[in-house]
């Protein structure tokens, strides 16, 4: 046969793999190879056994040919067999044994020299060795050898930045703290051209860390590069009209997380929802949606997304957990918790599920089983800090205050921006009685809310009233109490912090205010109805020593009570 007639029939192989039918791309490009027995239609040939899930076959096709310990491409496409056929310590030595350190570097085993991973292939090709770093990672993942894996992700990324698959991995694994998220990227090598991506990237990772330390710096860079994104030009059509990444999908999923970590969950969830109308199959966009309905009590959606996910993707994790949520939202934990567990069996690396797992526990109190998956998620996703947070939390819950901010301060070290850690460590300070320290953490909380204050915050706020009350500060206490009026106007214990602050200043007209306005609330609260009687008693008695009569009488009902 003729070199033109071959070159056809490798045409065909082409177009059979681009029409997806592969039993033809089987058939024919066996010919091919048995015609030439060349490497190139022999390696053709076993991609269309790969594609066609051949994977024994094109294995041994791949392994019995004489290059394959030599070309990369070929010992990669065997690997990759192995891969599907879940025989991992195989694939480990198809790929050699070319040992990682911590920060991503590759070295030689035999000689202990850093092997440098140039571009091998043709312009916007993903280099071949960073592929082979990246299935190193998934095999050594596989096997439960975290640290490894963590390490190959990170040669991969290296080894050339489009292979985003690396970086997919070491975020949604929560492989990585916020600070060595943003050292990674940092040290990642762009081409001018691909500026645009260095940006994209640094939108994905753990938003925090973005969020300035500064509370009149309300910006946060994260707003910046979002912006920067968002007016990004790739080109122009017709001379004129520009193209930009303002309305992808990926973009605006990933800027919904970030309001979901600001904690504008009204917010998040218009931004998801129009974004679910336009795909409903984005499954990053999806699970933030569900967190949103989570945080705002819409058992309706959270009912309507699980019945869909659970149609359309049976065998996923995030349908059985979006299940789980509903039942949690409608407070069946008992049913939530087999959910969200059902969800851990069938991927043990989808952190949402382990969290909702705990969750579903410290909702009836039953700690021990709520430590236990915290500890678990802990041990797994070493670059979150919820676990430890949560565990905290637990902690605290049990009035064990020392061991509680031992964990919240882990937390802290893993993500350092959070504003709840700080708001947590700022609440067990206040039930240690240091009070000082409780108003520093108080004060951190709100220099690192990234927006403008919202009803979330307004429980900090009261907090940081509290904490300057009990120090004596009644201007201070004041003025917070009035700021977190401004936010809510129907919590109880600012009314009665206001009230109770007034009446310790001798303030008895505005006391009686402000008790009156809490009973409102709560018209059976013990305290306030107390010191409402108090307060009249006083304003009856009102005189020279009016404050001194006040402290005598109410001695023994504020004996030992703190808001």
């Amino acid at each position: 046969m003729r070199e033109e007639e071959i070159e056809k029939i490798r045409g065909v192989v082409r177009d059979c793999v681009s029409k997806h039918l592969y039993s033809s791309a089987i058939f024919f490009a066996d010919k091919v190879a048995a015609l030439t027995n060349d490497p190139a239609d022999i390696y053709m040939q076993a991609q269309a056994l790969f594609l066609g899930r051949h994977y024994r076959r094109a294995f041994h096709l791949l392994n019995a040919s004489k290059i394959v310990l030599r070309d990369l491409r070929f010992r990669y496409l065997a690997a990759k067999c192995l891969e599907e056929l879940k025989e991992w310590d195989q694939c480990l030595l198809m790929l050699g044994d070319a040992k990682v350190d911590e920060d991503g570097f590759v070295y030689d085993a035999k000689d202990g020299n850093v092997i440098d991973f140039d571009k091998d292939g043709e312009d916007r090709e993903i280099n071949i060795s960073s592929a082979i770093c990246f299935l190193r990672g998934k095999a050594y993942g596989a096997l439960q050898n975290r640290s490894q894996a963590r390490q190959w992700y990170k040669a991969a990324i290296k080894a050339d930045p489009l292979c985003y698959e690396a970086l997919e991995c070491l975020i949604e694994s929560h492989m990585l703290t916020s600070e060595e998220e943003s050292s990674l990227l940092a040290s990642l090598q762009f081409s001018p051209e691909d500026e645009w991506l260095s940006s994209f990237y640094s939108c994905l990772i753990k938003k925090y860390l973005l969020v300035p330390h500064v509370q009149y710096d309300k910006e946060s860079t994260i707003d910046a590069k979002f912006k920067k994104l968002e007016n990004e030009t790739s080109g122009s059509v017709s001379g004129s009209s520009m193209i930009t990444l303002a309305n992808n999908t990926d973009l605006l999923a990933c800027k919904a997380e970030y309001y979901h970590q600001c904690c504008e969950y009204q917010k998040c969830f218009e931004l998801t929802s129009a974004l679910l109308e336009k795909d409903p199959f984005h499954l990053k966009c999806t699970l933030v949606h569900l967190a949103a309905a989570m945080e705002l009590g819409n058992s309706n959606e959270l009912y309507l997304m699980a019945c869909n996910l659970v149609k359309d993707y049976p065998s996923k994790a995030l349908s059985w957990f979006a299940v789980g949520c509903y039942y949690y939202c409608i407070k069946k934990y008992a049913e939530a918790r087999r959910y969200f567990s059902k969800a851990t069996s069938i991927d043990g690396s989808f952190s949402p599920a382990w969290i909702g797992f705990g969750n579903s526990f410290a909702a009836q109190e039953e700690g021990d089983q709520a430590m236990s998956a915290y500890r678990t998620a802990a041990r797994l996703f070493p670059g979150c800090h919820l676990p430890t947070l949560y565990i905290g939390m637990e902690y605290m819950r049990t009035h064990s205050y020392k061991l509680a901010d031992q964990f919240f301060m882990q937390a802290k070290a893993i993500c350092p921006s959070d504003p709840l850690v700080y708001n947590e460590l700022g609440v067990v300070a206040y039930h240690m009685k240091e009070y000082g320290k409780a108003v520093r953490w108080f004060e951190k909380t709100l220099s690192h809310i990234p927006s403008a204050l919202t009803e979330t915050w307004e429980p900090t706020v009261v907090n940081l009233a509290h904490a300057y009350r009990k120090l004596r500060k009644d201007r201070e206490a004041i003025a917070y109490y009035e700021k977190a009026l401004t936010l809510s106007t129907k919590s109880l214990s600012t009314y009665s912090g206001l009230a109770y602050t007034y009446h310790l200043q001798g303030n008895f007209s505005a006391a009686i205010s402000y008790y009156h306005k809490a009973l409102w609330l709560k018209p059976d609260d013990q305290f306030c109805t107390e010191m409402l009687n108090v307060a009249l008693v006083d304003e009856c008695q009102n005189g020279v020593d009016a404050k001194a009569l006040f402290l005598c009488s109410v001695v023994s009902t504020v004996c030992g009570f703190g808001l």
